[in-house]
């Protein structure tokens, strides 16, 4: 077997089992940050990149938040849990009940650093079970040091789960995992395929004690059912030469698409909402990553002008899903609460 494509052959595939809110809960809006370092995207990756300047920054995100009515999950990663710049912003929100803490791991700067610095062991799935086993129980560690309590939501880095994931996740404690990316295909430097992969919550692991929060995304358009199959050939030559991407995206035929604002404008996340809607999915996990607060870190916020828009496709897609769908917004502990009546009855 390749071990490139060892977690697309994990309990999150072979053993969900839908959680379902009872069928008069509103649409659950769930926000996932991304709490990490600033570091170059397009450059290999590197084990000195561990600034954390941009946390200086979380206070204007944290501020929309706190004006709409939302609780976010902060996923922090080992150099946002140990420099007092990134951690000290987000305990005082912690402490007024405004967010909950959750763990974010990035391989390549969480101790210990035995495993080669590469693409490929930059998914913690990836790793060898003992060595990604170690670097979240250090990440716990730290993270339970410096906000005095423990970790329950998981977000593996580069939406990394593996086949090991879920039983280090078991033996750590932890409750949900947000890793997935629902409808992507990372399988091009070596991550897992979550190209087939359900966007609605599900429970997984031994006797369904986890709770997997998928980050939400899809296809959508008149051949959405097709998706991943047409998505994948559009993209391969000479059809993509033909930009026959951009054809179907423009014909609203096919499109795929994340729920970030991240590359993604209002009315991609309203589509993709709308979409899944009608397809029943009830449960939406929104995301970005934290270094995006300050311009410069990230492709997608290159200037104070990007930030402005940033920030406001966050508050135009919150003021339309608790406004006009009615929606409300639950961080991932809360949400386990609602979805408890629908766990296996193996264990309760």
């Amino acid at each position: 077997m390749n071990a490139a494509r060892l977690p697309t052959q994990t309990p999150l595939l072979t053993d969900r089992r839908p959680a379902r809110l009872p069928a008069d809960h509103p649409p659950v809006l769930v926000v996932v940050i991304d709490t990490e370092e600033e570091f170059d995207w397009s450059a290999p990756f590197d084990r000195n990149a561990t600034a954390v300047e941009a946390m200086r920054e979380v206070g204007l995100g944290q501020a929309l938040f706190d004006e709409i009515g939302i609780k976010p999950c902060y996923a922090i990663d080992y150099p946002i849990a140990t420099q007092e710049t990134g951690w000290r912003p987000l305990k005082e929100i912690q402490d007024d009940g405004r967010c909950e803490i959750g763990a974010h791991l990035h391989p390549w700067v969480s101790p210990p650093h035995v495993e080669e610095v590469n693409a490929h062991n930059s998914y913690p799935g990836n790793l060898p079970r003992g060595v990604e086993e170690e670097k979240l129980r250090r990440l716990t560690e730290a993270i339970e040091d410096r906000f005095e309590r423990r970790p329950r939501t998981y977000k593996a880095g580069r939406y990394g789960f593996g086949p090991n994931t879920g039983a280090a996740l078991e033996l750590l404690g932890f409750e949900n995992d947000c890793s997935p990316a629902a409808g992507f295909d990372l399988t091009g430097d070596g991550g897992p395929d979550w190209s087939r992969h359900s966007p609605d919550p599900a429970w997984f692991g031994t006797g369904g004690k986890l709770l997997s929060i998928p980050t939400t995304g899809g296809f959508v358009g008149s051949l959405a059912g097709l998706g991943p199959g047409l998505h994948g050939l559009a993209h391969r030559p000479p059809f993509l030469q033909a930009r026959l991407p951009g054809i179907l995206s423009r014909l609203g035929a096919l499109e795929r698409l994340m729920l970030s604002p991240e590359g993604y404008g209002t009315e991609h996340l309203n589509r993709l909402t709308k979409s899944l809607l009608a397809r029943g999915s009830r449960v939406f996990s929104f995301s970005f990553h934290s270094p995006s607060l300050r311009p410069g870190c990230t492709s997608y916020v290159r200037t104070e002008a990007d930030r402005q828009d940033f920030l406001a496709v966050c508050r135009q897609y919150f003021d339309h899903f608790l406004g006009e769908l009615g929606g409300v917004s639950l961080t991932p502990a809360e949400l386990r609460e609602r979805l408890l009546p629908s766990r296996p009855e193996s264990s309760a």
